[in-house]
């Protein structure tokens, strides 16, 4: 599944879902690279 998450107030990085952590951010994959950061909520 495709998830978005912000990397900073600038960066958004979009990729395969991998885990959430337990502090509430998210792990994507993308090409083989891991970025973790905040979830982005969907827009209505």
């Amino acid at each position: 599944m495709l998830r978005t998450i912000a990397l900073g107030s600038a960066i958004l990085v979009q990729g395969i879902y991998v885990r959430t952590l337990p502090d509430g951010r998210m792990t994507v994959r993308v090409d083989g690279s891991h970025y973790s950061g905040t979830p982005v909520t969907q827009a209505a």
